[in-house]
């Protein structure tokens, strides 16, 4: 299967998004001198931290880009060494607001200064195990985009369920902390959409985190292992509504990526995911949404292997590609994978004119104007079966 650029843009990971309450977090009066005076961050510290705080957006814009590195470092200081709940929230928001301006800043996580005062991995991952919601939220919209901003690692360096597992027989060559922190928050973004601890903010920080953090290939790996497919496809149904434009987007996002990890595929074709695929790509409104379920549908027919042709047929994609078709779009890539889908599609026609397929569609109680009913030769070829069983079909 063709990388993701070959063809087609690849579509952008969705943008950080910002909690209506950071406002009001961002609005606290820290007193860095309380925890310099306490000896849990240094003089070196509170200079960058007062230098930066309350500024305006140019000016911390220009001194990120003047130090940045230093000044990612005193924000990780603070989150290993303070505990208070609301100044970490206000560190946590900083953050939050930096990446949102601009996402690259995550590589500053990969840059700090020689002797920096944490482990970005580790800090992240033990504010996942905090208790308030805001932490964990933001903690893993954060480490996400550190995971995604990683370097390119050298040639056969260990990845994440390789090595990891292998240490831990004694003969193996140990994980590097990245790959430790890949398992570790596929696990949790797993165990949160699995059962959610916040009742209406779980699902949305998952698939958000999922979806930059399955840029990287060991998070697809992990992630089919663990389950995550069949936890992704149901949500393509229960969240189909356009208030959801955004949360349906992420997690077309996260199957598209998939879809270019083979045993994902798979897994997304005993799943659901294809009808539910086909379903976004007829009833989304946001042409962006429209366009990452096209691309994903387009990545599981063309791996013929996996045979999901007469899914795709069954499920009335060649009806919404019509019906798409007959639009007008400003996305410049729709048209072409409308008439990639089309042409592919058409090999399915004749593996779903069945009488196998057309009386499980009338058992079923369940008519949809599926090839069979649509196709001369169907009927001139299967008239004597509608005989069997004391005609049962009839």
């Amino acid at each position: 299967m063709a990388p993701p650029s070959a063809q087609y843009r690849v579509p952008a990971a969705p943008p950080p998004i910002l909690d209506e309450d950071l406002a009001d977090i961002l609005s606290r009066d820290i007193h860095w001198e309380t925890y310099l005076t306490a000896r849990l961050i240094s003089d070196r510290d509170v200079q960058l931290l007062r230098r930066y705080d309350k500024r305006s957006e140019e000016l911390q814009s220009s001194l990120l880009d003047e130090n940045g590195p230093m000044y990612v470092d005193a924000f990780l200081s603070v989150l290993r060494n303070v505990t208070k709940e609301e100044t970490v929230q206000y560190v946590l928001a900083l953050l939050a607001q930096m990446l949102a301006a601009n996402p690259a800043r995550a590589q500053l996580f990969h840059q700090l200064p020689e002797g920096h005062s944490a482990d970005p991995y580790t800090v992240f991952l033990r504010l996942l195990q905090r208790q308030d919601w805001f932490t964990q939220d933001k903690a893993c919209r954060v480490l996400s985009q550190i995971i995604a901003a990683r370097p390119p690692r050298p040639f056969g360096a260990p990845s994440a369920g390789g090595a990891a597992r292998g240490s831990e027989g004694g003969g193996g060559v140990a994980a590097e902390p990245s790959e430790v922190a890949v398992a570790a928050l596929v696990d949790w973004l797993c165990g949160q959409l699995r059962r959610p601890t916040n009742p209406t903010k779980s699902v949305p920080c998952a698939a958000a985190a999922l979806a930059t953090a399955l840029r990287e290939k060991s998070a697809r790996v992990l992630f089919t292992r663990g389950g995550g497919v069949q936890l992704l496809s149901p949500l393509l149904r229960s969240c189909n509504t356009p208030a959801n434009s955004q949360l349906l987007y992420e997690i077309c996002l996260c199957l598209w990526q998939l879809s270019y990890h083979k045993p994902a595929a798979e897994a997304m074709a005993g799943s659901g995911a294809v009808k539910g695929l086909v379903d976004v790509v007829k009833g989304a409104q946001k042409e962006k949404v429209v366009r990452v379920g096209l691309l994903a549908l387009r990545n599981l027919l063309e791996d013929e292997s996996l045979g999901l042709a007469p899914d795709m047929v069954e499920a009335g994609l060649q009806k919404v590609v019509a019906q798409r078709g007959l639009q007008s779009w400003g996305d410049e890539d729709i048209p072409a994978i409308l008439d990639y889908l089309s042409e592919g599609l058409k090999k399915g026609v004749t593996v779903m004119s069945s009488f196998d397929k057309y009386k499980k569609e009338v058992m079923s109680g369940m008519l949809d104007w599926t090839p069979s009913h649509t196709s001369d030769l169907f009927w001139r070829q299967n008239i004597d079966k509608f005989e069997e069983k004391d005609f049962q079909v009839i």
